[in-house]
């Protein structure tokens, strides 16, 4: 069974987070690469959008997290916490927050892209040009590159889709090229 299948079965054919029933896509959570059942969640476009900051959060709409973030499945219990970060300052989610639990591990994963720091904490990736990269962008490379530890050289030009940014370090993010998964450095990029 393909992972939507499975997403959609455990759902019932919800929005994970808003229990919305069209529009309906896969997501999976950064800072994973792989697409499985255990990263991924079932999420509308609605929800979509404001995660991947397409549209301006609405903070009403999030209300559904005080049901969500009691799910059985890590996945959105992560993705729950990050987005009642990303509105900790609308007072209400602070006390959902109070009340969630997780392990340690997941805690360790949904505190990877920094939903919990503040503005000047937050580590900024940022291409050739200075324009901001986030997760899911997809940029070009402006110069050829060696690939360490291969014989591979990555060819200016080359588009890279679907990068993940290095939540520890501003000069690097990942991504695929030729099928074969490398770290880039931002000042190689230029975003599209």
């Amino acid at each position: 069974m393909s992972v939507i299948q499975t997403l959609k079965e455990r759902s019932n054919s919800t929005c994970e987070l808003c229990t919305a029933t069209n529009d309906l896509s896969q997501y999976t959570i950064p800072p994973s690469l792989n697409e499985n059942v255990d990263n991924d969640i079932l999420v509308c476009k609605t929800c979509l959008d404001q995660i991947e900051g397409k549209v301006e959060m609405d903070a009403n709409h999030w209300r559904c997290l005080n049901d969500s973030m009691w799910s059985e499945f890590v996945a959105v219990q992560i993705m729950a916490w990050r987005m009642l970060q990303r509105l900790r300052s609308e007072g209400w989610p602070k006390d959902l927050l109070d009340m969630m639990y997780l392990d340690d591990e997941a805690l360790a994963l949904a505190r990877a892209t920094g939903e919990d720091k503040d503005d000047s904490e937050k580590i900024i990736h940022r291409d050739v040009n200075g324009v901001i990269l986030e997760n899911g962008d997809s940029v070009v490379l402006v110069k050829d590159l060696k690939v360490k530890g291969s014989s591979m050289v990555a060819k200016q030009g080359t588009p890279v889709r679907n990068i993940r940014l290095d939540h520890e370090n501003a000069e690097y993010i990942e991504g695929k090229v030729d099928g074969q998964q490398i770290v880039i450095i931002t000042k190689y990029v230029k975003k599209t």
